[in-house]
C-alpha cells in the first residue's frame, strides 16, 4: 500500500509515519530527514538542498525527484511506501503517479493532518536538537537538562536549527499554503483523501489515521 501523509510542517507527519510503518510493515520515506542527510554529508546534492532549506524555501521539484527515486529503488519500497513531506506540489505529485504507475501502484490514501498555524510554530520554533547524538527536545514539552548538555551523548551542542526559528516557519507556512495545498484537489480527484484532526494526543492521532487507512 502506498500512502502520503499529507499536512503543514510541523503537523506530526514524522512522528506518525514511525507508527504506521510498523503497522502497515512498510518504510517511512521522508524526504525532510534523507535531505538533511544530504546536508549533513556535505555531497554535492546536500549543498543544493542547503541553499533553499537554510532560508525556509521549498527545494526544486527536479532535485527532490532525483532524491526520491534513488530511495524507491530500494527493497523494502517493493510492496508500498508511507511518504512524509512529499509531494510538495502538484508536479511533485504528478511525477510520483507516474513512478508509481511505471511499476504498477497507485496512491491508496492521502491522509491529511489539519493543524493549526500557530500550533505548528508552537512545535516547531520550541525543538531544540543535539548535533552530534541526534536526540530531539522542545523547550516546553521536553527540555534539554538544565544544564544545557544532551542527556544522551553529554553534548553541549544542543542547539535550535536554522530551519526552526518561528520566522522560517511562518516562511515555510505561507510557501504550504500557496504551493502544497492544492495537491489535496489533485487526489480528491481519485477519491482517496481522508482528513485527520491533528490535533491532541500522539496516541490518540495515531488511532484516527489507522483507523483511516482500514476503513
Amino acid at each position: 500500500m502506498d500512502v502520503i501523509l499529507f499536512g503543514p510542517p510541523g503537523a506530526g507527519k514524522g512522528t506518525q509515519s514511525k507508527f504506521l510503518q510498523d503497522t502497515l510493515k512498510i518504510p517511512q520515506i521522508s524526504t525532510g530527514d534523507m535531505m538533511r542527510s544530504e546536508r549533513k554529508s556535505g555531497s554535492d546534492l546536500g549543498q543544493r538542498f542547503d541553499s533553499y532549506m537554510s532560508k525556509g524555501l521549498l527545494v526544486p521539484d527536479d532535485l527532490v525527484i532525483e532524491l526520491l527515486e534513488k530511495r524507491l529503488h530500494q527493497a523494502d519500497a517493493a510492496n508500498g511506501a508511507i511518504f512524509d513531506g512529499f509531494p510538495r506540489t502538484v508536479p511533485q505529485a504528478a511525477a510520483l503517479d507516474a513512478m508509481l504507475a511505471r511499476s504498477g501502484r497507485r496512491i491508496r490514501k492521502v491522509l491529511s493532518l489539519q493543524v493549526a498555524e500557530s500550533s505548528i510554530v508552537d512545535r516547531i520554533a520550541g525543538r531544540r536538537v543535539c548535533l552530534d547524538c541526534g536526540q530531539a527536545y522542545h523547550v516546553r514539552y521536553n527540555p534539554p537538562p538544565p544544564s544545557g548538555r544532551c542527556g544522551s551523548c553529554n553534548s553541549e551542542r544542543v542547539i535550535q536549527r536554522s530551519d526552526d526559528t518561528e520566522e522560517t516557519v511562518r516562511t515555510r507556512h505561507a510557501a504550504y499554503l500557496k504551493d502544497t495545498l492544492p495537491i489535496l484537489e489533485h487526489y480528491r480527484g481519485f477519491g482517496v483523501v481522508v482528513e485527520i484532526d491533528g490535533m491532541g494526543a500522539v496516541a490518540a492521532v495515531t488511532e484516527r489515521l489507522l483507523d483511516a487507512v482500514r476503513a
